[in-house]
């Protein structure tokens, strides 16, 4: 284990000279991609982001909710063990190491990889945060990137323009909470809390002095949410309603041959599929990435359990398979929704004093920050940005052939399938993107990752034997 990485200090840049690379935006996936630029020293790498620090989901820093991911899926290990910027090397660093080996955990509290990342992010060079990216632009003389930015103040307030060139791009701005389109007149409207599941710790003590609360989106952080709710109500006057539009309360695919998908042999075979068959393919695998950990929903019933040893039923409704149609306010004291179940196809209303909206996330549109870019961008059938393989924005071939191009990160999952937000596979699309931009493979990659083999080869004469033939006689001859 290498010993903790100095704290950061940024070599002096020149301004005439284009950069090699600019990411925009400091999520997991981007400071993944820092961790693994930072030592290639030939590569002149810096990182924007508007936010004052990194932060990572705070508002779902619940009280024992873990990542979903084993440890290993940290920033870098996937693509380099040895790297000073491990998980385990964090915990070195902070003399836990010992700790952790007798806690016998796989998986790490949410908590614990928020700070990880804050670690990584204080001491790692070249990121800059207050920096809001304004721009991007192709400069076809001097075949180059423009990016405009603004420096902010401690206020978030503009303090200073700035500008630099670059040859390659990385876009990791991340996703922003979905509020679908019925709920959205309660988001915008003031009075009753209704409050998205990012924001839910900031707003906890005010749910929790609210009457009757439901919890909308049966997904993971539904479900912990009901669950942190139920624990903090008293029993018998629990007056909780937890409901989602998915069949059942279902549990995530944590299959060992299931957890394949999440490899990159499958991001390979889905990004070679036709068009049509990814996006069927996209909404068939809910289960895979929006189901709930079978942990959470043991824990959810074994909390409804010990609420009934009196003899009573706890004052809860879980109800899935339901779809908000509509929604408003009575007064200014109440909620009202007007709920429809899918399968039954009958309608009802339910009134409530306080609504946790439980509904996901989106990826981030990259038509704003993309703008002096578009009429480079190739599309598809429904006008999204077509990535390839190298998670490259496939661009008018004038840009592309002067060697520059824009690389996403989370944003794909239309071309890359249902790994694309999932923090296992963060560290081999970061080591994909350097080797691809070097062109020197700093990271030599598996060929192989998975046991499952996701397609019929191509080259099936070597697969298939061929139809039995009667074997060439051999004929004897005597000898004497």
């Amino acid at each position: 284990m290498t010993t903790p990485p100095p704290h950061r200090a940024d070599t002096p840049h020149d301004t005439h000279t284009p950069r090699d690379l600019v990411g925009i935006g400091i999520g997991p996936s981007n400071l993944s991609l820092a961790a693994l630029a930072h030592p290639l020293a030939e590569l002149d790498a810096v990182f924007y982001e508007q936010r004052p620090r990194f932060d990572w989901h705070p508002g779902l820093l619940i009280d024992g909710a873990r990542v979903q991911v084993p440890f290993l899926a940290d920033l870098v290990t996937l693509a380099d063990p040895t790297s000073p910027w491990t998980f385990l090397n964090y915990l070195k660093t902070h003399h836990r190491l010992y700790p952790f080996y007798f806690a016998e955990r796989f998986h790490t509290h949410r908590a614990e990889y928020d700070a990880y990342c804050r670690w990584v992010a204080d001491n790692l060079p070249g990121l800059h945060f207050r920096h809001q990216v304004d721009a991007v632009r192709w400069n076809p003389e001097h075949d180059v990137f423009e990016v405009d930015f603004t420096h902010l103040d401690t206020d978030g307030e503009a303090e200073a323009l700035g500008r630099t060139h670059t040859r390659n791009i990385v876009l990791g701005v991340g996703t922003e909470p979905h509020v679908p389109d019925p709920l959205r007149p309660l988001v915008d409207a003031p009075g009753v809390p209704v409050v998205h599941a990012t924001d839910y710790l900031a707003h906890r003590d005010t749910l929790l002095a609210a009457g009757h609360i439901t919890v909308v989106g049966s997904g993971q952080s539904g479900a912990e949410i009901f669950l942190d709710l139920l624990r903090h109500r008293p029993t018998g006057r629990e007056q909780l309603h937890w409901i989602g539009r998915t069949p059942a309360f279902a549990p995530m695919e944590y299959s060992k041959l299931g957890l394949e998908h999440f490899t990159p042999d499958y991001t390979r075979y889905f990004h070679a599929l036709p068009e049509n068959v990814r996006d069927r393919l996209t909404d068939a695998q809910w289960q895979l990435h929006k189901g709930i950990d079978a942990g959470t929903l043991a824990a959810i019933h074994d909390e409804l359990y010990r609420r009934t040893l009196d003899g009573d039923w706890p004052d809860t409704v879980l109800t899935p398979g339901v779809r908000v149609r509509t929604a408003g306010r009575i007064a200014t004291t109440r909620i009202e929704l007007h709920l429809e179940h899918l399968q039954q196809n009958t309608r009802t209303r339910l009134t409530t004093d306080a609504v946790v909206l439980a509904t996901g996330h989106r990826e981030r549109p990259l038509d704003r920050i993309l703008a002096g870019l578009d009429p480079y961008i190739r599309r598809d059938s429904s006008e999204r940005p077509r990535i390839d393989e190298q998670f490259r924005l496939v661009l008018d071939p004038s840009v592309t052939a002067t060697g520059c191009n824009v690389y996403v990160q989370n944003a794909e999952r239309h071309t890359h399938g249902v790994g694309a937000p999932d923090l296992g596979l963060t560290a081999w699309r970061s080591a994909t993107i350097l080797n691809t931009l070097t062109a020197k493979e700093p990271y030599p990659l598996p060929t192989r990752t998975a046991f499952t083999t996701f397609g019929l080869e191509q080259d099936r004469q070597h697969r298939v034997p061929s139809a039995r033939q009667a074997p060439a006689l051999t004929p004897l001859v005597d000898r004497w």
